[in-house]
């Protein structure tokens, strides 16, 4: 018997949906709509969605079983050109070697208001485009016609999923702010799922219990007078529905601030686990377990540790590789550059091999599991104990509970005398305890031969560093000429090497120039560029004019002239999600500058040593006055990979303090006759 709490609640979702339903049916545009200028509650917004529906239910296919269908419909105002690229949808849906996701049911419109009248231009059919990207993900996409500043677009489609299993990831929040949307997901009473939220918004779902009819047709067979008669019947099954409601209004922007491993590992949204699957007739089968469990049944694949027992495929070469070898460091590092200059990753991320190992090895090509999982083969052939790491790439999130799809990635692991060298033989720039950036999150799990499972870190803990060491003569027009060096190691070589090492060299230097307030360089040298072993050092000459401003007999100039660091990366009040800097990292300078003959400096600015709590970061400047010239010292450093939230004011203010510090003026005077002259004989 329902309760009148249980009868209220239920009303007031009612008269939700039915105003909501009133507001928003597709065509029914509203000129306030759009005469709206910016939306009130975030005049910063380039757009903003008035209306979003998303409704997720089963459907029974005779034959096929149930389908997940995904209906949406989104209203979006547009409010300036920024806001353009909202009237692009991208889809991405996902096959398997027998099944595929689809998109139906697409319409789309575009709204404007011509001469106080309401122009609408219809988006064709056949502008609704598909491509495969792997062979494991398509993508569809449409473009809305007509779009200006102003506009009012609205889109409709359907996805029908047969992987019944399965329930998209759902969003709550967008990157720009969303007025109202209604979010419902209705699930059999025979699929078991347990929903969690992700984010920082507080959201509050409704639940319903909901009757559901499973309509088949039978096939009957009747033998007379050895004639087989064949008669059908319909039949229906009534079953009940989970109903899950998520009304909302207002939903903020997710605002995007720098140095987050991905923003969509904080926007708000709505995960499903399935926990079991229970039919009638039928023995419950269960999904929710342990991470023991999962990662066993990933290793007892024979895409995945069935591929580690074949080594006949390489036997010859690793033969040849390592029979010199004198260490087991030794054979570590001839394997791994062996793997890594033989094999082309194809760009697929995931953990099991696609057509096998044996294949892979001999068309040089294949996804990360391919790779990594021969590479853990050799090893182990060479007698190395080397063990596959599963890990979660840093835009897959951070897997918080047990399940195959927490993780999409495979590196290697190699144990020496207690300790753990992490491999990954998928970039050509990597090299050993050096992952690929897209792997840096958090932890892996390493499966041992016996199934043993222990977790490492993979956050990095050296410092990787960008060390300059610039020498400017400055003239009493503000014009400068200098060398400079700069040095990167670590994780910035790797940076360095994997977005420079095949761009022309002219087109490089043209792209530094540009970056660095238009410098002229000449006599340009690069050591190491392909030598992982050590790190990319840059030498140049530059010429750069109005580096200072001259005023009256005084020359005021901020002494890193182009590196200066002119404005905080911090622009938040308040920050709820960690700072994460990918790696440990140091940028430091070393200026000396040569003042010009017949001046001398009058005004320099203050020392500075400023640290976090724990030093987990700090910054040094100092400028140090030698009379004919002055020497610059500054020093930011990192010495975390990832900050926490409750630091975040405090770094804020850290980087407020460098970028006020670095353009403080250094300001030269002219110096006298007598000055002068006293100078020259040593009386300063």
């Amino acid at each position: 018997m329902m309760t009148r709490n249980n009868l209220i609640t239920c009303l007031l979702i009612l008269s939700f949906v039915f105003c909501y339903a009133q507001d928003t049916r597709i065509g029914k545009i509203s000129q306030e709509e759009l005469e709206e200028m910016m939306y009130a509650k975030d005049t910063s917004a380039s757009a903003a969605v008035i209306y979003r529906m998303v409704g997720v239910s089963y459907r029974y296919v005779e034959n096929s079983g149930f389908q997940v269908i995904t209906n949406v419909s989104e209203r979006i105002k547009i409010y300036n050109k920024d806001g353009f690229k909202y009237a692009t949808v991208n889809k991405r849906l996902y096959r398997d070697d027998n099944d595929f996701e689809t998109m139906s049911g697409v319409k789309a419109f575009t709204y404007n208001l011509e001469n106080g009248a309401i122009n609408k231009s219809k988006m064709k059919g056949s502008e609704v485009f598909k491509k495969s990207l792997n062979k494991y993900i398509d993508e569809w996409s449409f473009t809305l016609p007509n779009v200006r500043e102003g506009s009012v677009i609205e889109y409709q489609y359907s996805i029908n999923s047969p992987f019944n299993y399965s329930i998209d990831e759902i969003d709550l929040q967008y990157d720009i702010p969303i007025k109202k949307q209604l979010i419902t997901v209705t699930i059999p009473e025979y699929f078991k799922f347990k929903h969690r939220l992700k984010g920082y918004l507080s959201v509050t779902p409704k639940y319903e219990k909901r009757q559901g009819k499973l309509n088949f047709t039978s096939k009957n067979y009747d033998t007379n007078n050895y004639t087989r008669n064949t008669t059908y019947s319909s039949n229906s099954i009534d079953y009940f529905q989970d109903a899950t409601i998520f009304s909302m209004s207002d939903v903020p922007a997710l605002i995007e601030e720098p140095y987050v491993n991905d923003m969509d590992n904080y926007r708000s949204a709505i995960n499903f686990e399935l926990l079991y699957v229970d039919f009638p007739n039928s023995e419950r089968k269960d999904y929710s377990t342990s991470w023991e469990k999962v990662i066993k049944s990933i290793y007892d694949s024979s895409r995945f540790g069935g591929q580690l027992n074949a080594t006949r495929y390489f036997k010859d070469d690793l033969a040849v590789l390592v029979g010199e070898a004198n260490s087991e460091i030794e054979k570590i590092a001839l394997i791994y550059q062996f793997v890594q200059k033989r094999m082309t990753w194809n760009g697929i991320r995931g953990y099991y091999s696609d057509n096998g190992l044996k294949k892979a090895y001999t068309e040089k090509s294949g996804n990360t599991a391919d790779i990594n999982l021969i590479l853990v083969a050799m090893l182990r052939e060479a007698g190395i104990n080397a063990n596959p790491v599963l890990i979660s790439t840093r835009d897959n999130g951070v897997p918080m509970f047990p399940t195959r799809n927490g993780f999409n990635y495979v590196a290697a692991a190699a144990e020496i005398d207690g300790n753990t060298i992490l491999l990954d033989a998928t970039n050509k720039f990597a090299v050993p305890n050096l992952l690929p950036t897209q792997a840096l999150n958090w932890f892996g799990r390493v499966i041992e031969k016996k199934g043993d499972i222990k977790t490492v870190s993979i956050t990095p803990r050296t410092l990787s560093m960008e060390a300059y060491m610039i020498n400017i003569d400055l003239d009493t027009e503000g014009s400068i000429e200098g060398k400079m060096r700069r040095t990167c190691t670590n994780y910035h070589a790797y940076l360095f090497r994997n977005e420079f090492a095949n761009v022309e060299e002219d087109s490089y230097l043209e792209r530094f120039e540009s970056e660095n307030n238009g410098i002229e360089i000449s006599q340009y040298e690069i050591s190491n560029k392909f030598n992982l072993a050590k790190p990319i050092v840059e030498s140049f000459e530059f010429t750069a004019v109005n580096q200072a401003d001259i005023i009256g007999e005084e020359i005021y100039l901020t002494p890193l002239f182009f590196n200066t660091t002119s404005e905080n990366p911090f622009k938040l009040e308040e920050r709820n999600y960690p700072i994460d800097y990918t790696f440990p990292q140091q940028e430091k300078y070393i200026v000396n500058i040569k003042i010009p003959s017949g001046y001398q400096a009058t005004s320099i600015p203050e020392p500075i040593r400023i640290a976090l709590e724990n030093k987990m970061a700090s910054f040094v400047y100092q400028i140090i006055d030698k009379e004919t010239s002055l020497q610059i010292m500054a020093d930011v450093k990192i010495n975390e990979a990832v900050i926490g939230a409750d630091h975040y004011t405090a770094l804020k203010e850290l980087f407020k303090k460098v970028v006020e510090k670095e353009a403080e003026k250094v300001v030269l005077s002219k110096i006298s006759g007598n000055e002068l002259k006293e100078n020259t004989t040593g009386g300063r």
